[in-house]
């Protein structure tokens, strides 16, 4: 009976260690928790990434409401349709360069669940980026076709 007891109480220990790192994970990864963790450097590309995508929304708008007035804003957008995927890639070979860095510095090896953030952050670094080049793309066909209208008309 006392064996039986201590294979119980042995085996309720082990399964309760087990399930201690499944209990003590916060709250699932968000787009936003991967933002609000992430260092400086990169919310401020992931800012200027957003924050170009609406510009070129918001100048492409502009252009083609503007009638004949077609001045200004097409090299914004033909900078920001080939820069922006670059800077997202550049963007997450930084952030990807410095969690391989952190991970060899450590002397266990870490577990995929340590390392998810890093990698969501270069992830999403990357996702800006192309997101941004795909905004501009079609802000600029959008243009360019408005421009060829108006051309052609007169």
């Amino acid at each position: 009976m006392a064996v039986t007891h201590r294979l119980f109480v042995s085996a309720a220990i082990c399964t309760a260690l087990w399930a201690v790192p499944a209990m003590a994970q916060a709250a699932p990864l968000t787009v936003g928790a991967v933002f609000a963790n992430a260092s400086p450097i990169a919310q401020g590309v992931m800012v200027v990434l957003i924050a170009s995508s609406l510009a070129a929304v918001a100048v492409c708008a502009r252009k083609v409401a503007s009638g004949p007035h077609l001045a200004g804003g097409s090299a914004f957008l033909s900078g920001l349709r080939l820069g922006g995927p670059l800077i997202g890639c550049l963007g997450a070979a930084y952030v990807a360069f410095l969690s391989f860095l952190g991970i060899s510095n450590v002397p266990v090896p870490p577990t995929l669940t340590i390392i998810a953030p890093g990698l969501a952050e270069a992830a999403l670094m990357l996702l800006l980026g192309l997101l941004s080049g795909v905004v501009a793309v079609i802000a600029n066909w959008a243009v360019e076709s408005r421009i060829d209208r108006a051309v052609l008309r007169s």
